[in-house]
């Protein structure tokens, strides 16, 4: 017993710098992801299904090919992108959009706080 202890301690020091676990999104808080959305993306993004703004529906991202909502005009780098919403890809996205998806339309610099995109990441989430 004291062995699988010992391996599962190990593995939450180790599989963190592997970016196999992630602390940070382990740690999002989706009610301070609500208030994040709200002073970060609602002017752009709606999180009602099929209600655009100036960017995409934002309802049910996660797990959505990049670019392939109807009814609005994604940008062909986007379009052409080949991703897929998950966790790691959004998380990249919000982090740095021009680097994420190059030639891309989002006039979004990125945002820094790692806490406040996992708060981010988190609400998407429940998003369903």
């Amino acid at each position: 017993m004291d062995i699988v202890l010992s391996f599962a301690r190990a593995a939450l020091v180790v599989l963190p710098a592997f970016g196999l676990a992630s602390p940070a999104r382990a740690a999002g808080d989706a009610a301070l992801g609500k208030d994040v959305f709200a002073e970060q993306c609602s002017e752009c993004h709606s999180v009602k299904e099929g209600k655009h703004k100036k960017g995409p529906s934002l309802f049910a991202a996660l797990g959505r090919p990049a670019g392939s909502l109807a009814g609005f005009n994604y940008s062909a780098a986007m379009k052409a992108s080949g991703k897929t919403w998950t966790v790691e890809a959004l998380e990249a996205y919000v982090t740095n959009p021009k680097a994420a998806v190059p030639g891309g339309s989002m006039k979004y610099d990125g945002l820094a706080d790692a806490k406040a995109r996992a708060d981010l990441l988190a609400y998407l989430a429940t998003l369903k």
